[in-house]
């Protein structure tokens, strides 16, 4: 039996991923950035096991359904296929935050599954061709593959659409405090999400928009600018999820405590303490600011109505290998 564990950080994207030009391949419209997330990881260890029969794989402690198991055997036969191997895995998986409820845990799962797998197999693999590996199983854990803010290019072929990092963690001292709202899994996952892109009459506005503010945004990050970079960040979270609203059908992400967040930003900004929102596919919140004015912030959105936890991360590392095993 050959076993490797990986940590990966959930990322939040500044500008989003939404809407795909190849589903099988999970291609993007477009370019976006993002930021690991370091205190929202996904530990995974994987076991090649002669004596197994089939994938077996556990997750939070439970067998999961038959739809998820087969999406990570799926993305096994990707690497047993490297590999030149047929053998079985155990998969256990855990995470520091809630599955499923749009903090891109499906990013941090098939990072983490990826190079734990791949290491498993003994293969050593390039980060960028484990960041192209990474997105076939899930578009957003190409960017978890680097470390701190990253780049994740579009491209008509799979070879050319990769992440890699702008700048590493200890760039900027800024935070993304997630403010969690909902815990429990979203009615309408990413992917169909994706797959509805085309369906609303805002969809091209929005991709001319992304594809405007990306080289901004990106721009903002190396001169460290957060006024720059959190105006175009909020208002192109608000351009995704208008596109949401409005594809067929309709997709409503945000919760009535999700616009109280939001308003709730926005009104500190104008006393004073600059910090910007952003909002995944999902209920949750994603609230930016500088380091100094993290504290702060936290207690005080702590107490908003409907507000169950915080959590504060600073940028994260990327998917690494780590000797505690979860079996």
């Amino acid at each position: 039996m050959t076993r490797a564990t990986a940590q990966s950080c959930a990322n939040i994207a500044f500008i989003k991923y939404w809407g795909r030009r190849d589903d099988d391949l999970r291609l993007p419209l477009n370019s976006s950035i993002s930021m690991n997330l370091d205190h929202a990881t996904t530990a995974t260890t994987v076991a090649f096991d002669p004596a197994l029969e089939t994938d077996q794989v556990t997750i939070e402690g439970a067998e999961t359904t038959e739809q998820a198991a087969r999406r990570v055997s799926t993305h096994l036969d990707r690497i047993r296929a490297r590999a030149d191997i047929s053998t079985r895995a155990r998969v256990v998986s855990r995470n520091s935050f809630p599955m499923g409820a749009g903090i891109a845990s499906s990013a941090s799962a098939f990072a983490a599954l990826t190079v734990a797998g791949c290491a498993a197999a003994g293969l050593r693999v390039s980060e960028r061709d484990l960041s192209i590996l990474a997105r076939l199983g899930s578009g957003s854990a190409s960017r978890s593959i680097p470390a701190g803010f990253v780049e994740w290019h579009t491209a008509k072929t799979s070879a050319n659409s990769y992440a890699e990092q702008i700048v590493p963690p200890d760039h900027w001292d800024i935070c993304d405090l997630v403010v969690i709202v909902q815990t429990g899994h979203k009615a309408v996952g990413s992917s169909q999400g994706n797959q509805l892109v085309h369906t609303s009459p805002f969809a091209t506005a929005r991709l001319a928009e992304a594809e405007r503010a990306l080289p901004v945004i990106r721009a903002a990050i190396l001169r460290r600018d957060f006024t720059m970079f959190g105006e175009e960040t909020e208002q192109e979270a608000i351009r995704m999820h208008a596109v949401a609203m409005t594809s067929r059908p309709s997709l409503l992400y945000w919760s009535p405590a999700t616009v109280g967040i939001m308003q709730a930003v926005r009104e500190k900004r104008a006393a004073g303490t600059e910090a910007y929102f952003t909002i995944d596919a999902g209920a949750n919140v994603h609230v930016l600011c500088q380091g100094a004015d993290a504290g702060t912030l936290t207690a005080e959105l702590s107490v908003l109505s409907g507000v169950q936890d915080v959590i504060t991360n600073q940028p994260g590392p990327g998917t690494q290998i780590i000797t505690a095993h979860l079996f």
